[in-house]
């Protein structure tokens, strides 16, 4: 008999399944809605910080082509030695902050907040201190003189902008914990408005050039920050005070007891760090790949050429990692949220929802890029022999997109349930064992060139997605959720990793107003 004709007799004589039926569907629905509430800003949001990017490079181009290749070179040196260490160390605090506003325990969420950015301020100072040696680094490797004065200038000045991060990325991930996500789109879309005129006047009316870029990129990065903080504070969403320490537990009397204080403090502080270190290589390892690649493509037959596709290859999967972003951000905050609040099967139903949402994603990604490839080839360029190259290295990149966006995606999972160590793994093996040998032999030894290379991102992405996705579909939810309460507690636990921390400016009646604002 027909299985659709089996379905429809069961549904008829069985209530119950036909009731059961319906019941999981609504809460797929209801998953999807909740996910796209979260997601969608973070995709705009994502958008929007691409056009400021656009912007700067515009900008860059209009003053002449020494000032462009300056600035590409500072905003490749400044994108590899800091912002990806910066947003990759943020995202140990995720998995600790979004269980624990599923657990209830608030006061620990302004607690790892704080920390987080101290730990990104820290991480500021030797940051700070490559890029105020940019100069002498690169005239070793025999960089052009010119080319690398202007791009140390635009590292100098852009030292200011590390703080801002320091704070940024911490807010961005607190507020996205709670599913707060639209005051993240309107503050920087906000912000980017107001960038444009005072790029402008810095750059051409004041006629600081490079000069002029730099400070208005950190300024409109202090302006986010400022609109962020004045949503939190004044507009009383925050439910949770940043501004003030949170007082400390009371100690015994006997000094024997201190020891144990420290030894607390010192776990605690060795848990966010762990974390953090492990999301900064898995974010880290695949952006240096590409940033990798991009080097090597200088060594090909025609480095003119590959060099000038790669670029186009970089800004497209920049823009085509919009979507993969903010669906692993969504379900890395609706997994985390549902093990902190003992809900293993919501978290399950987060999961295949992200894994649904994200192969429908990027079944149109590999469509837009093959079908569209030769239209926006020439929105960068119209070299011929660039477009013939980027024509030919696009449907790979779309291919690549099938696997990425799943890939990516599943990255959230494991950050919601606390494991970014594997996806660190799985990124370090991927890339650097499988991709980077098959690309460095299919484009040298073969004579495949950036060809070459997007075959080796192919079977990199490959390997990564089969890999990660063989972990998702062993997960033990139960496990995690217990995993989740170990972790995290709640405020009425005395055994967990941060059981000590009392909540102390969170009432129950505001918890519940919390919590229903996020499911």
């Amino acid at each position: 008999m027909d299985p659709l004709c089996s379905l429809t007799l069961l549904v008829k004589h069985h209530p119950l399944v036909k009731v059961h039926i319906v019941f999981v569907v609504f809460q797929v629905v209801d998953e999807l809605k909740r996910m796209m509430d979260i997601g969608f800003p973070i995709a705009a949001m994502s958008i929007v910080v691409y056009l400021k990017n656009m912007i700067l490079v515009v900008c860059m181009g209009k003053l002449g082509s020494l000032e462009l290749a300056s600035g590409a070179l500072a905003i490749g040196f400044t994108n590899v030695t800091g912002y990806s260490v910066l947003s990759g160390l943020a995202m140990g605090m995720e998995p600790l902050c979004t269980q624990a506003i599923g657990s209830q325990n608030f006061s620990l969420v302004s607690l790892i907040l704080r920390r987080t950015i101290i730990m990104l301020l820290v991480a500021s100072l030797p940051i700070s201190l490559l890029w105020l040696n940019l100069e002498p680094f690169m005239l070793s490797l025999h960089q052009n003189q010119d080319i690398t004065r202007i791009a140390s200038l635009y590292c100098r000045l852009s030292i200011p902008d590390l703080i801002a991060n320091s704070f940024l990325h911490p807010i961005r991930i607190y507020l996205r914990s709670k599913g707060t996500t639209w005051p993240l789109l309107w503050c920087t879309s906000l912000s980017v408005i107001i960038h444009i005129p005072i790029i402008i006047f810095l750059t051409f009316k004041l006629h600081l050039g490079v000069q002029g870029i730099a400070i208005s990129a950190f300024v409109a990065n202090f302006n986010t920050l400022f609109f962020l903080l004045s949503y939190m504070f004044y507009m009383h969403v925050s439910h949770v005070s940043i501004s003030k320490p949170i007082s400390s537990p009371p100690l015994l009397s006997s000094q024997q007891e201190k020891p144990s204080s420290v030894k607390t403090l010192g776990k605690e502080w060795g848990m966010l760090i762990r974390f953090s270190i492990q999301s900064c290589l898995g974010v880290c390892l695949e952006w240096w790949w590409y940033e990798f690649m991009t080097i090597l493509a200088g060594y090909l037959y025609n480095p003119r050429v590959a060099l000038a596709t790669a670029g186009i290859v970089i800004q497209t999967t920049s823009l085509m990692y919009t979507l993969p972003t903010a669906l692993s951000a969504s379900v890395s905050t609706r997994v985390g949220n549902a093990l902190g609040a003992g809900q293993p099967s919501r978290a399950n139903l987060s999961t295949m929802v992200a894994i649904g949402m994200s192969l429908a994603s990027s079944t149109l990604g590999l469509l837009w890029i093959t079908l569209g490839r030769e239209k926006w080839g020439k929105v960068f360029t119209n070299d011929k022999e660039v477009l013939e190259l980027t024509m030919a290295v696009l449907p790979i990149i779309g291919v690549c997109e099938l696997a990425n966006c799943p890939q990516t995606t599943s990255c959230g999972i494991l950050r919601g349930s606390a494991r970014p160590g594997i996806g660190a793994g799985i990124n370090f093996y991927s890339f650097y064992l499988v991709g980077a040998p098959i690309g460095i032999v299919l484009g040298f030894v073969f004579k495949l060139g950036l060809v070459g290379f997007c075959y080796g991102l192919l079977a990199a992405q490959i390997a990564c997605v089969v890999s990660i996705l063989v972990v998702v579909y062993n997960t033990d939810w139960e496990r995690e959720s217990l995993k989740a309460k170990s972790l995290v507690g709640n405020n009425d636990t005395c055994d967990t990793l941060f059981g000590h921390v009392e909540d102390q400016t969170i009432k129950c009646e505001q918890g519940i107003v919390f919590l229903n604002e996020n499911k």
